[in-house]
């Protein structure tokens, strides 16, 4: 009598274990975690989703939106994913995707992605960074190239504007470290905010390099083999070496400069010049407090070996838990925002907010860099931004001019790029920190502790 009674409640309890998982599984079908929020500050920005929500809601009545700010970042998200926390949907960086995809954490998209017709409008080689096998596990949210940003006020102060006020940018990189020493002894202004902090640092370094004739790492036999220890980035780290001990135009500790306090430093002008790109005008400006009319975009200088802008971007992929009708409603709203190739009504609505939205908070209404490819997206998108255009864009036509030339912007480093910028950033903080640094025994140790991580990794 007592185990019947035992094996009923056991089998009640289980009945009802299963009811509650299966209603919660409901309940989370019919809601998706949006991982593209805005953090707490940006407060107009969120007013902005908050409209976008409405919209949304209209086209997903029954779907509910949780907002979810995240922030990606390599030293969590294997964890987070791990767990099953990652949002519905969420961004990353254009070196991530592959490993992301092999591990497993992100959702294969490819069937709603081509219902609606949008893996013929994304750019090729934005497309084959997004894809593996034939499938597409996500979408460009945009893509930038590296230009020098300006802080146009020190310029002046410096004298280094022509007859129509605008900053005589440097053309080389002799020229910058030039330019700095004078900004630096007019002004007391640091002329350039090198990184060295994280992984940053060795990612600004690599474009540099690439000036002086560097190639990290290529193909040989099937195999991956690192190029770190060759005169070519022996003689970039050299030059970054001069910027700090002979001619002393960096900020106080670039090994506490990050992606953001970069920013941070040019925005409140402690440095002239910052390597950014035009995705990112929001920093210095809106939230670091320089006007629209202070920043200027130019292309970076020139090396020995040429003149190359590093492509990147941020794409959008999706939990690997999240099903067909979640994706829908996540490319829905990214639709709505004005963040995908669609050109309806909601999508050039969201474009026109989001000038509007950057008008409002000072930022610059500049063109993006296409990560898309579709000429009635670029000339939907251009009308809809051209009422709000605050800026001069002779501030910025040079760099646009240079990035949009065959040949002069580059992708990131194809194989662990994110590992490469780790070593080169030990080899920076050494140089920086040492005066007597040994750039060649440096080289050797990173040569040799990148190739360990291809070969493990990779070969």
């Amino acid at each position: 009598m007592k185990k019947s009674i035992v094996v009923a409640c056991m089998a009640l309890a289980l009945v009802s274990s299963v009811f509650a998982a299966s209603k919660k599984k409901s309940k989370d079908a019919k809601s998706i975690k949006l991982g593209i929020w805005p953090e707490d500050t940006l407060t107009a920005d969120i007013a902005m989703h908050e409209e976008y929500v409405k919209t949304f809601n209209t086209f997903f009545p029954d779907i509910t939106v949780v907002p979810a700010y995240y922030k990606y970042a390599t030293d969590n998200f294997v964890p987070l994913a791990s767990s099953g926390q990652l949002p519905t949907i969420y961004d990353t960086w254009f070196t991530e995707p592959q490993k992301i995809i092999n591990q497993g954490f992100a959702k294969d998209i490819t069937k709603e992605v081509k219902e609606l017709g949008w893996d013929k409008k994304m750019n090729p080689g934005v497309r084959d960074l997004l894809s593996k096998n034939g499938k597409i596990y996500g979408v460009p949210r945009d893509a930038y190239a590296l230009g020098l940003m300006i802080n146009v006020d020190l310029f002046k102060q410096a004298g280094l504007v022509d007859k129509d006020g605008l900053p005589d940018y440097p053309k080389t990189w002799t020229d910058l470290a030039e330019k700095a020493k004078i900004i630096k002894e007019k002004t007391g202004a640091a002329g350039l905010c090198l990184l060295a902090k994280d992984n940053a640092g060795g990612w600004h370094f690599t474009n540099i390099a690439w000036d002086f004739g560097a190639v990290f790492e290529v193909q040989k036999k099937g195999k991956w083999v690192a190029q770190i220890d060759t005169p070519e980035v022996a003689a970039a780290f050299q030059y970054v070496k001069d910027l700090k001990w002979k001619y002393d135009v960096l900020t106080a500790d670039p090994t506490n400069e990050d992606w953001g306090t970069g920013f941070r430093s040019l925005g409140t002008g402690v440095a002239a010049m910052y390597i950014a790109a035009q995705d990112a005008v929001n920093q210095p400006t809106q939230v670091n407090g320089l006007p629209v009319t202070s920043l200027a975009l130019e292309p970076l200088p020139a090396g020995p070996k040429g003149q190359y802008s590093l492509m990147g971007g941020t794409p959008y992929m999706f939990s690997p838990t999240a099903t067909s009708e979640q994706v829908k409603a996540c490319l829905k709203y990214l639709e709505i925002m004005g963040k995908s190739p669609s050109v309806s009504n909601e999508a050039i609505a969201g474009m026109s907010a989001d000038a509007a939205n950057r008008m409002n908070e000072g930022i610059p209404v500049i063109p993006p860099f296409p990560a898309w490819s579709d000429a009635a997206l670029e000339a939907a998108r251009d009308k809809a931004e051209k009422p709000y255009r605050n800026v001069d864009m002779r501030l910025y036509q040079n760099y646009y001019d240079m990035v949009q030339k065959s040949g002069n912007v580059k992708s990131e480093e194809p194989m662990c790029a994110q590992d490469l910028y780790a070593e080169l950033t030990k080899v920076l903080q050494a140089v920086i920190t040492d005066k007597n640094a040994d750039i060649p025994s440096l080289l050797k140790k990173a040569q040799k502790n990148f190739q360990s991580i291809l070969d493990s990794e990779v070969n």
